[in-house]
């Protein structure tokens, strides 16, 4: 059997990943803080018809996110796609370029890069032996063209793109994709009137892509 986990798996972007990798035979491992939020998301999962688990870590707690994903492993028999998308939500302080100090920069670093890459280690190394497996991370398009007002969000995100690109040349030929999504569109609601935005259950179909078909990308940008 097949599994994802998500990591930062919310009720918009995260579940429709879910559904979208549950309606292949896929199943599903929800990893973020809430414990709460998580079981509605694996109710939500189970009357769809699939099979999901929550495994409440904090993207911070370095310790505690292993272990949920290794926990997530030995229940499904491994992990064969990581997607990576927590949302700091009104943690998130968002500072213009002139007015950002190092310790602005330095939380969404923590959040953003530093998570992915403790979450990377949990999975990877068994990727690379089954010489299989899919690792996918997920920023706004401010990770490419950024936007002043988000200025250490965007440093963050450009990193962890720039280190995700590293790492599909890296693994190149060893049957181990990597790839980093950019959504260049509000999810849901727009972010304010007028600006694009783009239903859940439209983006997720290109994570699939990504694992299936477009295997040989580093980078996807969604845009409308």
């Amino acid at each position: 059997m097949t599994s994802i986990a998500i990591v930062g798996a919310g009720p918009q972007l995260g579940l429709a990943i879910a559904r979208t990798f549950g309606s292949k035979g896929f199943d599903v491992a929800l990893v973020s803080r809430n414990r709460a939020k998580l079981e509605g998301l694996v109710e939500q999962l189970t009357a769809d018809g699939i099979t999901a688990a929550a495994f409440p870590a904090d993207v911070l707690d370095r310790d505690a996110l292993t272990q949920a994903l290794k926990d997530a492993a030995t229940q499904f028999g491994g992990i064969d796609v990581l997607e990576y998308s927590p949302v700091g939500g009104l943690q998130t302080v968002m500072t213009d370029p002139v007015v950002t100090e190092p310790a602005d920069v330095q939380h969404e670093m923590e959040f953003q890069l530093y998570g992915a890459i403790a979450a990377t280690r949990a999975v990877l190394p068994a990727m690379r032996e089954a010489e299989a497996g899919t690792l996918l991370y997920t920023t706004g398009a401010g990770s490419i063209d950024p936007v002043p007002q988000i200025a250490n969000v965007n440093a963050a995100a450009a990193a962890l793109r720039n280190w995700v690109i590293n790492l599909h040349k890296e693994l190149e030929g060893t049957g181990v994709q990597a790839a980093h999504v950019a959504i260049d569109v509000s999810i849901g609601v727009p972010a304010f009137p007028g600006f694009p935005t783009a239903q859940p259950e439209q983006i997720s179909p290109v994570y699939w892509d990504l694992h299936t078909t477009k295997r040989d990308q580093a980078e996807l940008v969604f845009s409308l």
